[in-house]
């Protein structure tokens, strides 16, 4: 996605240890028209998939996770990272290891919502390892829901979490995939018809 790649060479910052900020429309401060226009990306990318439900995690997976369930008419359901009192017990539940935050952490959903007659469409902000997607998969796998793809606003490639989800058998749709990035640039994969 053109416009995306633009964004993030406009607004994006780049700080030590590969960390891409775009606190300033994406994952903090929400630019609303433009994630609106994410989902509809996504909801074209997917087109003709019988997708049920969107899944994400908490908390910068939401805004891009509702932009795609409204661009498709479909419920989201996001992961918590922590267990609350107002959670039922009956809960599906996997760890998650965080590059940003150097961290595990436990993410779960309550199995009332997500089933075996679920297909799935995974969404994040960022695909760097691939630790948050192969949590929410796990999540699908133990709820016996089908799990359609993974749709990421920026994979970062040179991390290696979006090879290995597609050397896997993962359909992974990123709209826009940063091949390297330094101090003063951002390089970016060129795409396919994106």
């Amino acid at each position: 996605m053109k416009e995306l790649e633009e964004k993030i060479l406009r607004e994006g910052e780049v700080f030590p240890g590969e960390i891409l900020k775009v606190g300033s429309f994406l994952n903090q401060q929400i630019d609303v028209p433009f994630m609106m226009e994410m989902g509809q990306e996504v909801k074209r990318l997917f087109d003709g998939v019988p997708i049920t439900k969107i899944l994400t995690v908490e908390s910068s997976g939401i805004a891009i996770g509702f932009a795609v369930a409204a661009a498709m008419g479909l419920p989201m359901v996001f992961a918590k990272k922590h267990k609350s009192l107002n959670l039922s017990a009956d809960l599906l539940k996997s760890s998650v290891f965080s590059y940003t935050h150097r961290t595990s952490y436990d993410i779960v959903v309550s199995s009332e919502y997500i089933s075996r007659h679920d297909v799935v469409l995974i969404v994040d902000d960022f695909l760097a390892q691939g630790n948050a997607i192969l949590g929410l998969l796990d999540l699908c796998d133990q709820a016996g829901a089908k799990v359609a793809g993974a749709a990421v606003a920026i994979e970062k490639g040179f991390q290696g979490g979006g090879k290995m989800l597609r050397e896997k058998g993962i359909r992974v749709e990123s709209l826009a995939i940063v091949e390297s990035m330094s101090d003063d640039s951002v390089i970016f994969k060129v795409q396919g018809n994106n």
